[in-house]
């Protein structure tokens, strides 16, 4: 059976190659304009796929640009019905469909009491586009499968581009360019890796998610993908955060993905690697070292090369093939989701 899922997972090249051709002049605009309105901190809404979009936004811009960013509680406005002076933010909405009434209704609370309001949506039409100062174009075409996977790594795309362009970076669409052939090899060489393994774990119930940094929102995204596609329970943790107290659910054969790219927190990755070996994880390594690799009890190679600010994109790539492989080898129907649909409104 063809899924819709898993060919708008092979879309993502295609769809991050539009993204880098075409959106680069409105981004140009919006990174203007955030010098021109002397921003000093951002606040940025969303819900579900896009609030680990926010939480990417919130890493890169933070180490990147030096901009202090938060995640907005939109019931502060729709329901406690406070009133925030955002004079010198950016409130940036991000919403695929960008029809989340919550997030639109914050975004317009923002724009009148002060803030430069920027959406970040796959509909140009929408009624968070239409809510703001500036809209970002996701450019990802139809998104029909209720597992969101194209949309976000596209999102993820915009948000390097403006930050790059914020810091007076004109080569960032030629690197959106290589992420997109590192994706390439993703689907082309480590596929065939995943499927193989996804028979291992498809009675598995529970797992954690692991990631340190800018791949702390893949670690959340691949995590909302076990739970949406495979009705598996995993949380993601931060490999800090697990090494306390969470630390202790770990006992011989339990599942945890550890998402370990090169860059700043490989080494804390590699630790905690070793750690989760002594003391018996079912560690599902997603790395592209080779001594790390070796401490997994499931290693999943992956290509070398990839930046470390542009490696949520790879390797969310990578995860989302996961899951989807694995809710096929559990016979449930990714497309589908039971209980869900392909926007969610909550107020």
């Amino acid at each position: 059976m063809a899924h819709l899922m898993r060919a708008e997972i092979g879309e993502q090249p295609e769809v991050l190659r539009r993204i880098a051709d075409e959106e680069q002049r409105a981004v140009q605009t919006v990174a203007q304009q955030i010098r021109d309105h002397a921003i000093r901190a951002v606040f940025l809404a969303a819900r579900g796929t896009s609030d680990n979009a926010a939480a990417y936004f919130k890493y890169l811009f933070e180490i990147q640009n030096g901009i202090p960013c938060g995640l907005a509680a939109p019931s502060i406005v729709t329901m406690y019905r406070a009133h925030l002076n955002l004079h010198g933010a950016l409130v940036v909405g991000i919403s695929q469909s960008g029809q989340a009434p919550d997030v639109v209704e914050y975004l317009a609370h923002a724009r009148a009491n002060g803030a430069l309001t920027v959406s970040i949506t796959n509909d140009p039409e929408s009624p968070l586009a239409n809510a703001s100062h500036f809209t970002l174009q996701i450019r990802a075409g139809a998104e029909r499968s209720v597992a969101a996977t194209k949309t976000y790594t596209g999102a993820l795309a915009v948000i390097y581009l403006l930050s790059e362009a914020l810091r007076g970076q004109p080569d960032a669409p030629q690197r959106i360019h290589h992420a997109a052939a590192l994706v390439e090899q993703v689907l082309q060489q480590t596929e065939p890796r995943l499927q193989e393994i996804a028979d291992r774990y498809r009675y598995m119930r529970e797992c954690v998610a692991l990631a340190r940094g800018v791949n702390q929102a893949t670690a959340q995204e691949i995590a909302l993908k076990l739970i949406e596609t495979c009705y598996v329970m995993c949380k993601a943790y931060s490999v800090a955060d697990f090494m306390h107290g969470p630390f202790a659910l770990i006992e011989p054969g339990f599942p945890c993905l550890l998402f370990a790219p090169d860059g700043a927190t490989f080494a804390t990755a590699l630790e905690s690697a070793s750690k989760l070996r002594t003391g018996g994880a079912e560690t599902i390594l997603f790395a592209s070292d080779a001594e790390i690799l070796k401490l997994a009890r499931t290693p999943v190679p992956m290509p070398a090369g990839a930046p470390e600010m542009l490696s949520p994109i790879v390797y969310a790539v990578a995860g989302q093939l996961f899951a989807y492989h694995l809710a096929v080898a559990r016979d449930l129907n990714p497309d589908q989701p039971r209980g869900l649909q392909k926007v969610t409104k909550t107020l």
